[in-house]
């Protein structure tokens, strides 16, 4: 009799699970790392804490985006979108610019990343609880500089980052290709 009282609980729980998550995710992000006026922060230990998703690299120094791009977001945000396809309300994105260093390896010619130049951060608002300049479709956007990892320096979401996320538009603006850990 105890294993079928079990069994209904554990398949309650498995049910609502992802769900709950996405809600305590909103929460937890709503209430650290979006302010009230709806400043964004810059997550701290999101490299030993959150999950890798992907990594591309930009190897033109030329390139407005030269660098070794590593993307990570929050455990919870992962499991979500692998589950239901979309990322849940209070997902956050961080896009982490380091630069290229290179040289001869052992292996062969190799390139590695270097110091931290810039981080992106992008907060999904499903509930579009935001009109600011720093807000559109469906999210928040900012830009961080290593010199200083607490300023926000994007000037809007229009003028500083929707002109390279148009191509991603159909992928809710996230480029998704790249990111293994998502599929």
């Amino acid at each position: 009799m105890k294993t079928l009282l079990k069994m209904p609980l554990a398949a309650l729980l498995l049910a609502t699970a992802v769900p709950l998550m996405a809600d305590t995710l909103a929460d937890q992000t709503y209430g650290t790392l979006v302010g009230a006026d709806g400043a964004i922060t810059l997550p701290d230990g999101f490299r030993r804490h959150w999950t890798h998703l992907g990594s591309w690299v930009v190897a033109d120094p030329a390139a407005p985006g030269a660098g070794f791009h590593d993307v990570y977001t929050q455990p919870e945000a992962a499991a979500a979108y692998r589950e239901t396809g979309a990322f849940p309300d209070g997902a956050v994105l961080v896009k982490e610019i380091r630069t290229l260093e290179s040289g001869e390896k052992t292996t062969g010619q190799a390139q590695w990343a270097g110091a931290p130049a810039v981080w992106f951060v992008m907060v999904k608002d499903a509930q579009g609880r935001f009109d600011g300049p720093h807000w559109g479709e469906g999210w928040g956007w900012a830009l961080y500089e290593a010199k200083d990892p607490a300023t926000n320096v994007s000037k809007s979401f229009e003028e500083t980052c929707r002109g390279c996320h148009v191509p991603a538009q159909q992928t809710d603006w996230v480029f998704i290709e790249g990111y293994p850990t998502l599929k």
